[in-house]
This record gives C-alpha cells, structure tokens and sequence, in this order.
C-alpha cells in the first residue's frame, strides 16, 4: 500500500525519500572501457557473448536486417511511427537556433556562428526493455540540428538480431548506421571509437547503470546529454480529479523499474485515500505487477497539503522529471512551475502521450535535476562559435582600457598585445 503524509508534519528529507540501493558498477564500467580501448572490436565481440549471450560474426545492422525488420512489422504500427515522427519533427522545428552579427560601434564587427556536431552516437536500450520511441527522440532532434553522421548502438538479442521496432524506428528517423552491441562496451566504442564503431563528439540516450556510469567516465572525451536515473512522475490534483485517472498515471511511471518514484501531491484527503485504493486495484491487473509494486513500496508516495499553492512549492521542490497538473484550471498553474523536466496539463493528458506521440522530447532530466537541466531538445545538438573583427581605428579607442584591465590581474603580456599596435618603432 502505498503511504499517504501531511505536508506539515513530515520532515523535508522526505520529499526526495526513494530507495537508493544501488550497485557501485565503477570499477567493472572502468575495466570494460579500458578493454574496449585496448582491443576494440575484440572486447566488443566477447562482451556480446559474455552479457548478451550471442556470438556474433558482424557488429553492424546490415540493410536487409533493417528491410526484414519493417516488413515484420504490422502496417498499423509504422504508421503510427511515421505519425510520432511529424509531430516530433514539428514540436523540435521549432528550436532552430539561428547565427547573429552585430554592429554597434564603428569598425567592430561581433558575432556567433551556430553550427551543427559532426558526429552524434545515440544509445537504444533493447531486450525486455526495448523503446523504439528512444531512437525518434533522440535522432529526430539530431537531424533537425544538421548532424552530419548519425552512429546508433543498440544490444543483440540471442539470436543475434536487433529489436524490430527499433529498426523500424531508426529507418522512419533515418539512422542507417547501426550497431550491434550495449551496456558500458557501446559508450566506450562511440567515445572512443573501434575498427568498425566510429568515435563520436557527443553521447545521447538512456540506458541502465552500466551505461550511465559509462557516460559519467567518458565525459570530457566526449559530451553527453545528462545522466539519466529511474523515471519519475508527480502528479498535483485536486478534490476534482478522477482518482482512477491518477492512480493509472502514476502506475505508468512505477512499471519501468523497481527505482521509479511516482508521487501525488493534492490538497484533498479524500482524493487521496480514494487513489491510494485504485492503485491496490489496478495494480492486480498490471502485466509487470511485480516491478510496479515494489516501486509504488519503495518509493511512491502520496502527500497531502493545506492548499494547491503548497502542493506547487512541493513539486517545485522535487522536481520531477513529469509533472502532471490535474486541477480543474491547469493553466492558472503553469506560471508557478520553476522546477520540472516536462510539464503535462489536464485531466486527458497522460505521461504516456509524451513518452511516444504529443511532440514534446522524453528524454528528460531526472533525480532533482531538472532544478539546472532542461529536456533533450535541438540545442544540444549544436554548439556555438563566437567571432569579433576590430579595425586599427577601433582599437586604437578601446586599447588603454584593455591594457589597464590586463595590468590589474597581473598579466602584462596580455597589456602588451595591444599596446605595441600603437608603440612608436
């Protein structure tokens, strides 16, 4: 049963409670990397028959697999890919970045040049745990950025192919270079690069801890997107709200994973105690009722507060990586979320439609983070060049008060730089 608590009478530690029993994977994540860099597609191969229990004779998804796969599929569900694909090309079309030059003084010419990275890799999970929504996430932004090249990395099943969907996926977003191989070996063969498995500028995508702690260690070799923990989901209702409604919403998030943390705040006991029942309820029906249990134990909560204006403090305070407002006025809301990975408004709004279909990214920042990351979007596909240009007659303006400044930290040679322009020879 999941535990229901005053606001007022818990201590503030208890917001963030879950339950962090996790495994220290450091020093086994250090090992496979420092192999895969020694041995390249070698460790690879072994890594595959050592975790994913295949022997593979080629890393690389051939054409053919990609054309199996799609034709496997049921026409309904590519449809529907294709569908997710435009409504997630639209939303990030939107976050185009454009170049700048500026004037503002005679001969001084400042500017920033936005240009797209060369190299992105982006990591699928797969398996029992396969999200073909990950690759339109993650690739569609990237396009849209101008990526030159895009390198996908995604676990082999056992019989040595790779998830349908997810080929499916990768060809409606338009990957064509994918790899066979996962956990901490794929983000050492994407920072590092392999015989077969180019390096790349930057990692995005999710994966378990092996593969966040990988992206922890490589960094700085490479950027990556964030650190992705268990997934999150805080929900702020009012007495109004359809308690089957919540409790659902909140069992969407707790089946990922025993460390997911689903979360009600409102200001109705009642509401409360009557979702507190539906999730007892629906959780017989659920098909990962054993994983969604032991969240909903672990780290679900429902909190109860005076007012809406405290339950908006608290969920400014956790901040979610979801954050559904289910009130009658969800909007009169909206201006008070400081803190929150992606904001869902309304009673027919589920998380759900922004994992797969609405347009807004899912990969989102998670563990309180969202207090300084923000969702996966176009920008962190580009980065920014600056440039200036100064004639002599500018300079000649600017250069005592560039000197002056350099002598007050101490750094002459930077005041020379500029004074021997204008030193008489």
């Amino acid at each position: 049963m999941i535990t229901i608590l005053k606001m007022d009478t818990i201590d503030p530690k208890q917001l963030f409670a879950r339950d962090q029993k996790t495994q220290d994977v450091s020093e086994a994540v250090r090992e496979i990397i420092a192999q895969v860099r020694k041995r390249g597609d070698a460790a690879l191969l072994e890594y595959a028959e050592r975790f994913d229990k295949v022997t593979l004779s080629s890393l690389q998804v051939t054409p053919q697999e990609m054309e199996a796969a799609v034709s496997s599929l049921e026409p309904e569900f590519l449809a529907v890919l294709e569908e997710a694909k435009e409504n997630i090309w639209a939303y990030h079309q939107k976050q185009k970045l454009d170049s700048f030059v500026m004037s503002q003084k005679p001969g001084v010419v400042l500017g920033q040049k936005v240009v797209p990275l060369e190299k992105v890799g982006i990591y699928v999970p797969g398996g029992t745990a396969a999200y073909p929504s990950s690759v339109l996430m993650n690739a569609i932004p990237a396009k849209i950025a101008g990526v030159k090249e895009l390198v996908m990395v995604t676990p082999p099943s056992r019989d040595g192919g790779v998830n349908p969907g997810i080929l499916a996926a990768a060809k409606v977003a338009g990957v064509s270079k994918i790899f066979k191989v996962g956990g901490a070996q794929a983000v050492a063969a994407l920072a590092y690069g392999t015989e077969t498995i180019p390096g790349v500028d930057k990692i995005t995508g999710p994966g378990n801890a092996y593969v966040a702690e990988a992206k922890r260690q490589v960094f700085g070799q490479v950027a990556i997107d964030m650190i992705a923990g268990p997934s999150e989901i805080l929900v702020v209702a009012d007495e109004t709200s359809n308690p089957a409604f919540v409790a659902a919403d909140m069992l969407s998030q707790a089946e990922h994973d025993t460390m997911a943390s689903a979360v009600l705040v409102t200001d109705s006991m009642d509401l409360a105690q009557k979702v507190a029942q539906e999730i007892e309820k629906q959780l017989s029906l659920l098909e990962r009722r054993e994983i969604a249990q032991r969240s909903i134990e672990q780290n679900g909560k429902i909190i109860v507060t005076k007012s809406l204006a405290q339950a908006m403090e608290a969920a400014n305070e956790i901040a979610p990586e979801h954050l559904e407002i289910c009130t009658e006025e969800p909007f009169a809301y909206l201006s008070q979320v400081r803190n929150a990975g992606s904001v869902f408004l309304g009673r027919y709004n589920p998380e759900p439609l922004g994992d797969y279909f609405a347009g807004p990214n899912h990969t989102l920042p998670t563990m309180g983070t969202a207090r300084f990351y923000s969702p996966l979007s176009v920008h962190d596909f580009l980065k920014k060049i600056q440039f200036s240009y100064y004639t002599k007659e500018a300079l000649e303006k600017e250069y005592p008060k560039v000197s002056l400044f350099a002598r007050k930290e101490g750094l002459g040679g930077h005041a020379n730089a500029v004074e021997i322009r204008f030193r008489e020879k």
